[in-house]
């Protein structure tokens, strides 16, 4: 980093940040060879430039051409308008691509410094600032639309693809020169996210880094790593601190989870050599696991290796919001299934036991409508069972909140599984299962095999779905029958849960 550059960022670190905060300097050391005028992109009447967002008063555009800050906004125009140069300098096709690179870097390090709100602006600014020039595509399109056909069909498909292309990508690669300007990108958008459903204007910037990170975060440039107890601390650290399925609670806890008869894997970038994307946690085991329980049971001695048949994933965390909406878990699953077969031939069998972490909260909206379809004998029996006749959801739900009490036989306990298995085996948003969980593994090609009862008694467990999980069987001959199932509107479940669900 040069001294300009340190100072900028420095000075900015120690400004006020009070509702009218002095301006922080971007950098200014490439005026020179910057574009001597702003010439921002000028959208036409309706676009997303060209309105206000919610609570905000006055649009990006307006204060681009305005002469004093208004309210609360972070960058006065005049900065506002600056920052626009800085990063319109990025790109300027009179300079080299390190050169570009060197200016994002000078950028990225006056946004360390920044306030929110002002590294909110500058968000904005790459948002609707550098698209795509609409009558180029305009014209473009029409050319395509044209050649259709033709000889000229290709050339003119090329044309128009380039033609839709937005200045915002260059940008993009332009901060991803630099070693640690993808680590920027991705916390950036991870930055960004929280404010998406409030401003709509962030969404062209926010697909667009979903788009480039779709490329270079492909599976082609991901490493498999193993993580064990003899990874470096800092890894292992990692691993507590993206946890998302069964926290870790204790250093002996995580050490369980990498013991002798356990695997730990995760994707790593080159970018990022230090932070796992995604990892899987896995229990090798001699039968289909049906609780929680003993799995992290940290005094439990080490499963025999020689008689594991039985791979269970039973954790899968993903590590960056910056990179929400680009898939690599089902290429993770399969990675590791090759890696475990060659390790150990015995294994036959490979299911998951995962959370249903959506349930409770359908349930809560579906009770009534679950009840209704039992017939007068099952309605009367839940009704003897919670106490009240007719039953109502208020009544059965009521006495769900004791399911860790509920004998085998209880009418209660027989419903919750009936309507688990409907919420896992029918229910669909946009053709896709409602349950996140249930979307991903089932994309994969796995189908639902079985509901286990009071599988993960704790506190989480509970609220997510009264204790129940479900395992999901990965039948490596049946994976791509199981997509075509999937993709016809028809969820693949094993007989035990079409058996349970309403008829």
């Amino acid at each position: 980093m040069n001294q300009d550059s340190w100072i900028n960022r420095n000075v900015a670190r120690l400004l006020p940040k009070s509702s009218k905060p002095k301006e922080a300097v971007a950098p200014v050391e490439h005026a020179q060879a910057a574009p001597k005028t702003i010439a921002p992109h000028v959208p036409p009447a309706g676009s997303a430039a060209g309105t206000k967002a919610s609570g905000s008063a006055r649009s990006t555009r307006e204060r681009l051409h305005a002469t004093l800050r208004h309210g609360d906004e972070a960058l006065s125009p005049r900065m506002l308008r600056r920052t626009l140069h800085e990063l319109q300098a990025v790109i300027d096709e009179r300079v080299s691509e390190v050169e570009g690179g060197r200016r994002a870097t000078a950028l990225a390090a006056w946004y360390a410094g920044a306030t929110l709100a002002r590294r909110r602006d500058m968000w904005l600014l790459m948002s609707e600032m550098f698209v795509a020039d609409a009558q180029k595509v305009k014209a473009a399109q029409a050319t395509f639309a044209a050649a259709v056909g033709t000889p000229d069909e290709a050339a003119a498909e090329v044309h128009y693809r380039r033609a839709t292309v937005s200045p915002r990508r260059r940008l993009l690669q332009r901060f991803s020169v630099d070693a640690q300007g993808i680590r920027f990108l991705v916390n950036l958008r991870a930055e960004m996210q929280p404010s998406l459903k409030g401003d709509k204007r962030l969404q062209a910037l926010d697909v667009e880094m979903e788009y480039m990170f779709s490329t270079w975060f492909d599976v082609g440039f991901l490493d498999l790593r193993r993580i064990s107890w003899d990874s470096p601390a800092s890894l292992v650290e990692k691993l507590i601190k993206y946890e998302a399925v069964h926290d870790i609670k204790s250093w002996a806890d995580v050490k369980n989870r990498l013991d002798s008869d356990r695997r730990c894997y995760g994707f790593f970038h080159p970018r990022l050599p230090d932070e796992p994307l995604i990892f899987v946690e896995v229990a090798l085991v001699d039968v289909l696991a049906d609780s929680i329980t003993p799995l992290l049971d940290e005094s439990a001695d080490a499963a025999d290796l020689s008689t594991a048949t039985t791979a269970i994933f039973y954790s899968i965390s993903t590590t960056q919001d910056g990179l929400r909406g680009v898939s690599f878990g089902d290429s993770l699953i399969k990675r590791v299934v090759e890696t475990l077969k060659a390790e150990f031939p015995k294994l036959k069998t490979f299911a998951t036991l995962s959370p249903i972490p959506g349930f409770r909260q359908w349930l809560g909206k579906n009770a009534a409508s679950l009840i209704e379809r039992l017939d007068a004998n099952a309605r009367d029996e839940l009704g003897r069972a919670v106490g009240f006749e007719p039953v109502t959801a208020t009544h059965f739900l009521a006495a769900a909140e004791t399911a860790l009490s509920l004998k085998p036989s209880s009418a209660v306990r027989h419903m919750l599984l009936r309507c688990a298995a409907q919420y896992l085996g029918h229910e669909t948003t946009q053709g896709k299962p409602l349950d996140g969980v249930a979307r991903f593994h089932l994309g994969n090609g796995a189908r639902v095999e079985r509901l286990n009862w009071a599988s993960d008694p704790s506190p989480k467990g509970l609220k997510q779905s009264y204790g129940l999980m479900v395992n999901y069987l990965y039948d490596l001959k049946r994976l791509d029958k199981h997509r075509e199932m999937l993709a016809q509107g028809k969820i693949p479940v094993a007989s035990a849960i079409s058996e349970l669900t309403f008829q």
